[in-house]
């Protein structure tokens, strides 16, 4: 048997000498109960130490602010920060007795789809670790990136990065590639909890979750693992903890959702700052509705706008967007001009609050010889997040909207909008109830009692 362990340290557990040595002894601990232990590697600290992933891109940015970085250096610039870390591990390791070597993705053999930025991993050929794991020694890999090798004739490969949160990915698809009996996240809390502490300050640590919820409470705000990690564990079958470098608390089980049992509430997360846009379509024809649609979202998708509980009604689309994003929507889509054609031709004009800007005042100016031109106001509504309900099983259980509307009715926080899926059940509320919304929803269905 293998007793391959995957153990990955985030930038908290990696950030000072004094860290990196707790995090060294718990891979000497884990090499001493008989594992062979693979280590993975964030950068070390965050924005504003000298090697943190932030810090490097600033480096590149504060050049030229008018000038565009290129993406592919971007991400030769940024992997210095996970080499740095890797290799300061190994010494620490190495400082311990124990022989380490360091592996840049590509050396570790994983390859992407060359998308710079937030590249996926399609294949792993972990041959250099097992080699060196049956050498004797402790692979520490960089996470976060991977290599692109374009074809067979190309005599070099990209260096790619895998998106914010990469490491976990990492961690977790190396642990599938290497058959590991487990796969270990490290960070600075003792797992994932029901809340998060600024909103409940007692919210317990969950014992066990599914895979597919750690994965969904990701997705809506919590920052405890990165989505992709859970789905490949899943995936994969492999068996997935978060746990905590500076305790010894047992941490955070992830297991499928059929050894989860029948519990039906998780935990209650929420997002940072949003703003909420509400597109008023009720001078759309019905023969250009599909289309027009389809042109909004397509623009933020290619333009890498996420988006946050989008909502459709017969006269109205609606969607919320980080207000670290904003800026660039409202660049795309105030003054937006969308000519369709069809069984019948308009112009629409796309306009940002109830008040014509100057950009739509002189778009709409400059339309007016071309005939008639239909005005699609947005509502806006600033200042307000996502709080979100998240459950292994919410679709067999009558009541829960209606529990969580009443509890959020009866503490007096204003619902903006509401949306429900398999695994959640999320609202728009004012960004300064944030706090108040979490603790009532989480007191609402008895979170405190959960382990």
């Amino acid at each position: 048997m293998s007793r391959i362990k995957v153990m990955k340290f985030g930038g908290t557990s990696v950030a000072t000498p004094e860290n990196r040595l707790r995090a060294a002894m718990k891979v000497v601990s884990a090499r001493e109960q008989g594992f062979r232990p693979v280590v993975v590697v964030s950068a070390i600290g965050r924005k504003g130490a000298p090697y943190a992933t932030d810090t490097l891109i600033n480096e590149l940015s504060q050049i030229d602010e008018a000038t565009d970085i290129d993406a592919r250096e971007q991400d030769l610039m940024i992997a210095c920060g996970e080499i740095f870390s890797a290799v300061i591990f190994g010494q620490t390791l190495r400082s311990l007795g124990h022989r380490a070597r360091s592996f840049r993705g590509g050396q570790a053999g994983i390859r992407t789809d060359g998308v710079y930025g937030n590249a996926r991993i399609v294949s792993i050929n972990p041959a250099g670790i097992l080699k060196a794991i049956d050498d004797g020694f402790i692979p520490v890999v960089c996470g976060f990136q991977g290599v692109f090798v374009q074809d067979q004739v190309t005599p070099s490969s990209e260096l790619t990065t895998l998106g914010r949160g990469g490491s976990d990915t990492t961690a977790a698809a190396l642990g599938a590639a290497l058959g590991a009996e487990a796969v270990e996240i490290f960070t600075d809390v003792d797992g994932v909890k029901t809340a998060d502490p600024d909103s409940v300050q007692d919210a317990p640590t969950l014992s066990r979750m599914s895979y597919e919820e750690v994965a969904e409470i990701a997705h809506l705000g919590a920052k405890v693992l990165h989505p992709r990690a859970a789905e490949i564990a899943d995936k994969y079958n492999t068996p997935l903890w978060v746990k905590n470098t500076f305790t010894e608390h047992n941490g955070t089980e992830i297991v499928s959702r059929e050894a989860l049992g029948d519990r039906h509430v998780t935990g209650v997360t929420h997002s940072g700052k949003l703003v909420y846009l509400q597109f008023d379509l009720s001078k759309v024809s019905d023969a250009h509705r599909s289309e027009l649609e389809a042109g909004i979202y397509d623009m933020m998708a290619r333009y890498g706008i996420s988006l946050y509980l989008p909502t459709l009604s017969p006269s109205s689309i609606g969607f919320a967007v980080s207000r670290d994003q904003f800026g660039v929507v409202e660049d795309l889509i105030d003054g937006l001009v969308l000519p369709l054609n069809g069984s019948e031709k308009s112009i629409y004009l796309v306009q940002l609050g109830a008040k014509a800007s100057l950009e739509a005042e002189t778009q709409l100016k400059l339309l007016g010889p071309l005939g008639e031109v239909k005005i699609i106001p947005i509502q806006l509504t600033e200042g307000c997040t996502m709080v979100s309900l998240v459950g292994a099983q919410f679709r067999p259980v009558p009541g829960v909207f209606f529990e969580v509307l009443t509890a959020l009715q009866e503490g007096q926080v204003p619902v903006l909008q509401t949306s429900d899926s398999d695994l959640s059940m999320s609202v728009i509320i004012p960004e300064s109830e944030t706090n108040r919304a979490v603790k009532l929803l989480h007191d609402r269905f008895g979170l405190d009692k959960l382990t």
